[in-house]
This record gives structure tokens, C-alpha cells and sequence, in this order.
């Protein structure tokens, strides 16, 4: 197995790290457009082998997307982070750009690469990356409801003070802060929260889930990379192994939760053939009221990058 990540800054690194670390490819390549940056990550990952003990090979290259053809998957962090000034369409457009041309060289190389987004603002890179690759979404989707999720875990595990290992829970929705919790679908051990918590003290966490991107910038200055790079790692991993797990990933849904052309976060089956089945959950009338507005606030950003597309035609 091949995989390729593509941006050696934090969040990409960390992914081919875990990627090697945990042996799930016996090749990954690190591509970066500065020049020896993702050679200088990737050889410090190698050189890290034989200390923690595994076989994964790690690659880096300068913009040469030659070295990555035939990935089975391939992981896309490309992207600049919001900067003091910027406004969100000013973001959307520098990073829509650089998510096209990463994506037209990923298919170039690699037709039938498996391709996850982990490039902000996620849910309309997502759409962009599904565009221009002209893929199916089974096969181009992208990763945020498993990172939302961990945070949401582990924030029960330290209020609830048990093991994050116990705790499932499924989000639905955008990336931040229209994203849609789900108490009802959460347990621990098997146990509802609902029955180990508060309602206060629930909705408390969820709202700190809803900004907790916004609370790492405010303690580090720049974006998260630990667990975004965990978390892509893992639905590679999902893919690579055939494990079918259920987790919630960017899709495009057509027609689940009477919902089309939009790109949400849903709970979904990975494995082999990337999406195998999007699950349709039960929501009631407040989830279903939250989804919308989800929807609404995702569809705007997706508007927003269609009128820069037909302004530059």
C-alpha cells in the first residue's frame, strides 16, 4: 500500500508520522512546495524507525507529483491559515486555488486514489476537491466530524473522569460552530450520557467542542496538528484495512436526510472502496432544525466559491 500526503506543515506531518508509526503503509510519500521541507520531515520520521520499531517507509519531495503516482489514498492538509486581515472569501479563494492544482496533479498520477480533504474552510474544499477531481463522493470526502468527535470525547472523559476509550459518540453537520451535536447517540460503556451528566454540564461541552479549534489558537497562536493528523490517519487506516468502522466524515449528500448537493458531516461505513454506505440516523425536530441550519451555513460558503468560479471564467 501507497499513501500520499500532500503539505509537510504540522497537520500533514503529524498524519505520515502516525501513518508510519502505526505501519498502516509500506510506502508514504511527503510532498511540500518548499523547497526540502517535506525531504527534512520525511527523513526525520524515517530516521525515527528503528527506535520505536517499524518498517514504514517515509519519502518526502519538492512539488514532484510523479514520486506519488499509484497512491491507493492520498491525504490533502494544502492550505493557509486565516490570517489577521483576511477575510473568510479572501481564504476561500487563495486555498480553493491551491486545492485545485494539489488535486489535479493527485488524479493525474493517481486516477484511483482513495482522496481525503483535511484543507480548511473543510466543507468547501471538500466541494472543490470533488469538482475538479470529477471522482464519485464515495471516493472524495473529507475529514472533520472524527476530530470534532475526539475533542467531544475527550472532554466527557475528563468531566466524566473515565477512560476516552469508553466513550462513542457521533456529530453531524459543518466543521465548528454549526456543527450538530447528538447527546442522544452518545454513551459511555454503553450507558447513555444523558444518564451520567448534567444537562448543563453536557451542553457546556458541546458548545466547548463547537470552538474548540478557536480555544488551541487562542493557547498556541496557529491551528491544532496533533489530533487533525491522528484523526485523517485514521480514516486511512479505515480504508487501507478494509475495517469498515463507522465514522462521521464531509460527504455530499444526495438526498439523505432530505439534504442534496450539500457537503456535511454524516455518519458513514469506511473501508476499501472509501465510502461504502452514508448511515441515516433518526434525527428529531431539534436535530433536524440544527442540520438545517448547518446546511444553510455550509451551502452559503459553497455559493460563495461558485460566484469567485464564474467571476474568474
Amino acid at each position: 500500500m501507497k499513501v500520499t500526503v500532500v503539505g509537510a506543515g504540522n497537520v500533514g506531518a503529524t498524519c505520515a508520522d502516525v501513518l508510519a508509526t502505526r505501519e498502516i503503509a509500506n510506502e508514504i510519500v511527503l510532498v511540500d512546495i518548499k523547497e526540502g521541507f517535506a525531504e527534512g520531515k520525511a527523513l526525520d520520521i524515517w530516521q525515527k524507525a528503528p527506535i520505536i520499531g517499524y518498517d514504514s517507509r517515509t519519502v518526502g519531495v519538492t512539488g514532484d507529483y510523479s514520486r506519488t503516482a499509484d497512491s491507493d489514498v492520498v491525504v490533502i492538509t494544502s492550505g493557509l491559515p486565516r490570517k489577521p486581515g483576511m477575510t473568510r472569501d479572501d481564504l476561500i479563494s487563495t486555498n480553493a486555488s491551491i486545492v485545485k492544482s494539489v488535486t489535479e496533479q493527485v488524479v493525474k498520477y493517481s486516477p484511483n486514489a482513495i482522496i481525503i480533504i483535511v484543507s480548511n474552510p473543510l466543507d468547501v474544499m471538500t466541494y472543490q476537491a470533488h469538482l475538479t477531481s470529477g471522482l464519485p463522493r464515495t471516493k472524495v470526502f473529507g475529514m472533520a466530524g472524527i476530530l470534532d468527535t475526539a475533542r467531544y470525547r475527550a472532554f466527557l472523559a475528563e468531566a466524566l473522569n473515565v477512560s476516552p476509550k469508553d466513550i462513542q459518540a457521533v456529530l453531524m453537520g459543518g466543521h465548528g460552530d454549526t456543527m450538530v451535536p447528538l447527546p442522544r447517540y452518545t454513551t459511555v460503556g454503553g450507558i447513555p450520557v444523558t444518564e451520567l451528566i448534567d444537562k448543563a454540564t453536557l451542553d457546556a461541552i458541546v458548545q466547548r467542542t463547537a470552538q474548540g479549534g478557536g480555544e488551541l489558537v487562542k493557547l498556541m497562536g496557529t491551528s491544532a496538528w496533533y489530533a487533525p493528523g491522528a484523526a485523517a490517519a485514521q480514516m486511512v487506516e479505515a480504508i487501507v484495512r478494509d475495517q469498515r468502522r463507522v465514522f462521521p466524515v464531509c460527504i455530499k449528500l444526495e438526498g439523505e436526510y432530505g439534504i442534496d448537493g450539500v457537503y456535511l458531516g454524516a455518519p458513514v461505513i469506511l473501508g476499501k472502496n472509501g465510502i461504502e454506505k452514508v448511515i441515516e440516523l433518526q434525527l428529531n425536530d431539534e436535530e433536524k432544525a440544527l442540520l438545517e441550519t448547518s446546511r444553510g451555513h455550509v451551502k452559503e460558503v459553497m455559493d460563495a466559491l461558485d460566484n469567485m468560479s464564474k467571476a474568474t471564467a
